[in-house]
């Protein structure tokens, strides 16, 4: 797997973004100007673009992660994991040291296998139940002393 960051949205991304939302999943109002400020992250399996999701920066250190995106054919394959992986990355790299993301309630529990929790706030996209999710992104440095009971 290999993953390319760019400024600007690849066609790539779009392809595959309208792919899952708007033809697979009915969403209508899927690209935004929010793209413009964000970084795209495009997963590879070999030369086919397979994944994508996007990360920009939102209040101070919070940076945002959305528009995770896997071709139907890919799933299952733990691709969404690491691209939202690459994207924690990324953002951290950038200064980030937490990561908040507006997810489908119908994917929530993949989001929280991953580290993420929910914020308790509850809205409607395009009419699909969502809820606001974070995480904050630390680094290990290996020092970190062991988990003991006592």
């Amino acid at each position: 797997m290999r993953y390319e960051v760019s400024e600007a949205i690849p066609e790539v991304a779009k392809a595959i973004r309208k792919a899952v939302f708007v033809e697979e999943q009915g969403f209508h109002n899927e690209f935004d100007r929010t793209d413009d400020a964000s970084l795209h992250i495009v997963a590879y399996e070999g030369d086919e673009p397979v994944g994508v999701c996007r990360v920009f920066p939102d209040q101070g250190q919070t940076w945002t992660l959305g528009r995770l995106a896997v071709l139907k054919s890919y799933r299952g394959q733990h691709l969404g994991a690491n691209l939202v992986a690459k994207a924690e990355e990324t953002a951290r790299s950038h200064g980030a040291d937490q990561l908040t993301l507006h997810a489908q309630e119908r994917v929530a529990g993949f989001y929280k296998s991953l580290g993420y929790r929910d914020m308790g706030i509850h809205d409607q996209d395009e009419g699909c139940p969502h809820m606001w999710m974070d995480k904050p992104l630390t680094v290990s440095t290996g020092n970190e002393p062991e988990d003991r009971a006592s």
